[in-house]
């Protein structure tokens, strides 16, 4: 019972003092000296995490040798290990790049048409058929201007034609399928426990440096169960790398 007692009493004076030395950073996320609002900042060696104002700024608390992990959907995730003189400073700035915009994928064929033959005795006798059912050389100082000119029916279906494309309604689009909803249903909570040896906190904070990655993207236009886990797996060995 004694030593029960002496060990509760240890451990608690072993996270006082842990966090007594705990000291509050401050700092800023900036691309290409722009500030980023919602960033997400980690600190992963303490399990917390905070996000960044409107002017790109954030507060978390540190000690030495942390490890902080920021993140941002249109950017790479950037990562830092805390020290003395960053926090001696207390201002930070965390440069983040931007992602590289996604095309999608062209594919140019080849069209061969038929050649068309040249019948000068047909275009001469179209000419000829023309020339006679038009009644306007009747008509006195009546010149061809207007009927060489513009052709009003070729004008008249152009317009037809465009105020019909905007009276059409826009196509609907193919709803997207979120990276967490792929992973929910291909992986069980076993998985991640057992297989990856993932505690429980460390779960979302995995996932969400799995979704910073571009070649998630992939996964979710090509879902495959053995190749999700192959990424899974290879990202768990980064992560916990980063420790």
């Amino acid at each position: 019972m004694r030593v029960k007692l002496l060990t509760t009493i240890s451990f608690f004076t072993y996270q006082i003092s842990i966090s007594q030395t705990e000291k509050l950073l401050s700092g800023k996320v900036i691309d290409q000296n722009f500030t980023l609002k919602g960033v997400e900042v980690i600190n992963k060696t303490a399990q917390t995490s905070t996000r960044t104002n409107e002017l790109g700024e954030f507060s978390i608390l540190v000690n030495p040798k942390d490890s902080l992990l920021f993140f941002h959907k249109d950017y790479f995730f950037s990562r830092l290990k805390v020290t003395s003189e960053n926090i001696q400073n207390n201002n930070l700035v965390v440069k983040m790049i931007l992602k590289p915009e996604e095309l999608e994928e062209v594919v140019l064929t080849t069209i061969k048409f038929p050649k068309i033959k040249y019948d000068a005795e047909a275009i001469s006798k179209i000419k000829m058929e023309k020339a006679n059912n038009d009644l306007t050389r009747f008509i006195p100082g009546f010149n061809n201007t207007l009927s060489n000119g513009l052709n009003i029916g070729v004008i008249g279906s152009g317009l037809f034609g465009l105020f019909k494309r905007e009276r059409e309604e826009p196509k609907k689009e193919i709803p997207k399928i979120d990276f967490r909803k792929l992973i929910a249903t291909t992986c069980s909570e076993d998985f991640f426990s057992k297989d990856l040896k993932l505690k429980s906190e460390e779960k979302e904070l995995f996932l969400q440096f799995c979704d910073a990655d571009p070649n998630s993207k992939t996964l979710l236009e090509h879902p495959n169960i053995l190749a999700t886990m192959d990424f899974l797996h290879a990202k768990n060995k980064e992560f916990k790398s980063l420790k």
